[in-house]
C-alpha cells in the first residue's frame, strides 16, 4: 500500500536506532527511500545495523555514537546530522525501562529511566527544532510512547513518568511549533518483542500469558509499528499534528494499566527477575 518513493529525499535520524523498533523503523525508511542517520551507546551495533541496512538502499547509513543523557553531545551529535544539510525527521526512539516494586527504587534508578527517556528526548527535540526554526525548514518529530503514558501503570513509575512528559511535551509543541513548519506525532505501542526489554520487562512465569493478554491474543510484529511510523512522518500525514496514535490491538482498553499483572509475582519470581552481579 506504500509508494516505493514515499520518503525519496527525506532524511531521517532515529536515536536507539541500532536494534529493536529503532531498526525495524530503520529498515522500513530506507525501503521507502530516506537516507538514514542512527545513533547510539554501542558504537559496534552500530556499525553492524548500519552495514546490514546499507544493503537496502545501496546507500551508506551514517552512525553516531552517543549517550543522550549529555546535552552538550546532543548538540555535537545535531552538529554533525545538519553538517550536510537539514535533516527532514527526528524518531525519538531511544528508551531505558525495567520492572521494580517502586518501594525499591533508588534515586539513581528513577533518574536513569528520566535521564534517557524524558531529558535526552527533550535535548534531541530542542537541539532539531532550534535548526529547522533558524533555517525556516519544516521538520517532523516522531516520538515512541506507551499507553501508560496517559493510564500510569504500577512497577514501571519512572517510565510512565518520563513517557506522560514527552506526550506532554509531543501536544505542546504541536501548538507552538505548527505554525513554523514543525509538526509532532507520537505512537503508543503494545507488546512488541524485542530481545533487550523482553528480557527486562516480562517474567519468564508470565511470558505466555503477557503475549496472549490482548483482545486479539497475540503481539505485535515489528512490520506493523514500522509501516504506521513510515506513514506519520510521510508528507501523506502532513495535517496529523500532536496526535499519539496507539498500536495495540486494543488491549490497553481491556486492561488500563499494562503491568498491573505483576502484582501477582512472588517475591521468588521478584528476586530471579533482578539482574544478576557479574
Amino acid at each position: 500500500m506504500f509508494q516505493p518513493d514515499l520518503l525519496s529525499g527525506k532524511r531521517i535520524l532515529v536515536t536507539g536506532g541500532g536494534t529493536g523498533l529503532g531498526k525495524s523503523m530503520g529498515k522500513r525508511f530506507v525501503e521507502l527511500g530516506a537516507e538514514l542517520l542512527i545513533c547510539g551507546r554501542r558504537e559496534n551495533v552500530l556499525a553492524e545495523t548500519a552495514a546490514e541496512l546499507g544493503k537496502i538502499s545501496n546507500r551508506a547509513v551514517r552512525t553516531h555514537s552517543i549517550d543522550i543523557r549529555d546535552p552538550d553531545g546532543v548538540e555535537r551529535m545535531m552538529d554533525w546530522a545538519f553538517a550536510d544539510g537539514a535533516i527532514d525527521i527526528l524518531v525519538n526512539n531511544a528508551a531505558g525501562n525495567f520492572i521494580a516494586k517502586t518501594e525499591t527504587l533508588s534515586h539513581r534508578a528513577v533518574d536513569s529511566v528520566l535521564g534517557i527517556v524524558l531529558h535526552g528526548t527533550t535535548y534531541c527535540t530542542l537541539a532539531a527544532g532550534r535548526r529547522w526554526i533558524e533555517a525556516k525548514h519544516k521538520g517532523v518529530i516522531l516520538s515512541i510512547l506507551a499507553t501508560y503514558a496517559w493510564t500510569g501503570s504500577p512497577f514501571v513509575v519512572p517510565s510512565a513518568m518520563a513517557k506522560a512528559g514527552v506526550l506532554a511535551l509531543m501536544q505542546s509543541l504541536a501548538v507552538e511549533w505548527g505554525g513554523k513548519g514543525i509538526r509532532t506525532v507520537s505512537i503508543a505501542p503494545g507488546p512488541f518483542p524485542t530481545k533487550g526489554a523482553w528480557d527486562r520487562l516480562v517474567p519468564p512465569a508470565m511470558a505466555d500469558r503477557w503475549e496472549k493478554a490482548g483482545p486479539m491474543k497475540r503481539v505485535g510484529e515489528h512490520i506493523e509499528l514500522a509501516n504506521l511510523a513510515a506513514y506519520l512522518v510521510s508528507d501523506m500525514a502532513d495535517y496529523i499534528n500532536g496526535d499519539c496514535i496507539t498500536i495495540d490491538g486494543g488491549r490497553w482498553l481491556q486492561g488500563a494499566s499494562m503491568f498491573h499483572h505483576l502484582s501477582a509475582l512472588t517475591e521468588e519470581q521478584w528476586a530471579a527477575m533482578r539482574p544478576k552481579k557479574s
